[in-house]
């Protein structure tokens, strides 16, 4: 390096240790003969030669002097013996500057300390200049310096006013920027409400662009617009569409207009007692349609359609779910089950006579669990006793001789003993059994396996009701 540079180097070096008078120990003497010896440590400048007594103070180790810093030392000896052998020292730098080297020495028998460190001035980085702007430093990088910006006349500042170097070397906050001050003028369309289409939830809405100008030399650079384009589907609510210019300087400015998409809607449907709804769209907008079905065997009474219109009343009157009317007079057992078909499951009992022991305990338990055998869709039919006294019956309707022959043939019901077939609603025959069935075993049955999806949502979503 040249001599020039070391020079310029040399200011750098800022922490030190004193340049002090060693000693030779002489035996018994109780002090130390001076001889010029120096340590390892040293200063910016030499200090005065230091006033010991060494005749009551014994020094082994030079005096520590931190230039801009301290050391707080602890000697085995006692308090006044702050130089002495095994002396230990925690070594700190006052505000503004970082201790570089080990933060504590100790004085070690070859009367040096066990290292060096020196106190370095904190300083920040030098700022870059600022476009169309400037700054102004209280204390140049220093730690605690704050610079001050400003922008030339015409311009605006953008980020951070100030800046100021902290205790970890760098600025705080981030570069402002400088930026021109007059922004496009720009004027969005009026805002516009829309009526959503019959049967839907959205409205297609259009709009012309908005108007821009620029105040300075003319020319936009571009036209952002955030939000669904012109000719969108909007759903129901109020949407915010903004449109931002930009100016060959990049100054921005900004409008914004609202679409407000209305659904008109009519009162919500309740579903009908022993029954319920199935509707399009949203199930009370303009356009949609309410379908009323019943539970397994109610009928419906009365209009099983219903449309919301603009008016947003609904088209017709709430039909009712009346128990579905079982006609026995029919001519065949075939047209008796198809009165059943996907409305009711059915339970046939069959005994040869109504003392029969487990017939009474079936009868018994079924007449227990009416709600549970209703809550499942489930009509007992029963066919007790022998020709020509055979009786055949659901519920108080009486079944022909003819209807009970031809049931008996089609499930193969002997009337020699006790026997009962449950059949799902599409009349398959599900599950046989030889004695009678508890209510629970038949409920878990059907539960487990005859449910449709819907039958399971609306027990999971209501419960038992017959608890």
């Amino acid at each position: 390096r040249s001599p020039g540079m070391a020079q310029e180097a040399a200011p750098v070096l800022l922490v030190v240790l004193t340049k002090l008078v060693s000693s030779t120990w002489h035996e018994g003497s109780g002090y130390y003969a001076a001889e010029s010896h120096t340590n390892e440590v040293y200063v910016e400048e030499a200090p005065p030669e230091p006033a010991l007594d060494y005749r009551r103070v014994p020094q082994w180790c030079a005096t520590l002097n931190i230039h801009r810093g301290e050391a707080t030392c602890y000697s085995p000896r006692g308090g006044s013996y702050r130089s002495s052998l095994g002396t230990r020292c925690e070594l700190s730098c006052t505000r503004g500057y970082r201790l570089v080297g080990p933060s504590a020495v100790q004085c070690l028998p070859s009367r040096r300390w066990s290292g060096m460190a020196y106190c370095r001035q904190i300083r920040c980085h030098v700022l870059p200049a600022v476009l169309r702007g400037s700054y102004v430093c209280s204390a140049g990088v220093q730690m605690d310096s704050r610079c001050d910006y400003t922008c030339l006349p015409g311009y605006q500042l953008e980020g951070d006013r100030s800046r100021v170097c902290m205790e970890d070397g760098r600025w705080s906050g981030s570069e402002p920027i400088c930026v021109d001050l007059e922004p496009p003028k720009i004027r969005c369309p009026d805002s516009r409400e829309r009526i959503a289409e019959p049967g839907k939830l959205t409205a297609t809405v259009y709009w012309d662009p908005p108007r821009v100008k620029d105040s300075a030399d003319g020319i936009i650079k571009r036209v952002m617009l955030r939000g669904p384009e012109p000719g969108s589907e909007f759903p129901e609510g109020e949407h915010v569409i903004r449109y931002t210019a930009h100016d060959q300087a990049y100054n921005r400015a900004s409008c914004k207009f609202t679409v407000r998409v209305q659904v008109r809607r009519c009162p919500v449907l309740k579903p009908p007692q022993n029954g319920y709804l199935s509707c399009t769209s949203d199930g009370n907008n303009y356009g949609a349609t309410c379908e009323y079905l019943c539970e397994g065997g109610y009928e419906r009474q009365g209009t099983s359609l219903r449309v919301c219109q603009s008016t947003q009343q609904w088209t017709g009157s709430q039909p009712l779910c009346a128990p579905m009317q079982i006609n026995t007079a029919v001519s065949s057992a075939a047209s008796l089950l198809d009165q059943f078909h996907e409305k009711r499951r059915l339970l046939i009992i069959s005994a040869p006579d109504p003392s029969n022991r487990y017939y009474k305990m079936q009868i018994s338990m079924l007449q227990q669990a009416a709600c549970g055998l209703d809550l499942r869709h489930v009509t007992t039919i029963e066919l007790v006793g022998q020709p020509p006294r055979e009786v055949g019956r659901i519920r108080e309707h009486q079944l022909s001789l003819g209807i009970i022959e031809e049931l008996r043939q089609f499930l193969h019901l002997t009337r020699s003993h006790f026997n009962a077939v449950l059949l799902d609603k599409v009349g398959t025959d599900r599950e046989r059994y030889i004695s009678p069935v508890s209510p629970d075993e038949l409920f878990v049955f059907i539960d487990t396996y005859l449910l449709s999806e819907r039958e399971a949502a609306q027990r999971a979503q209501s419960g038992d009701p017959c608890e």
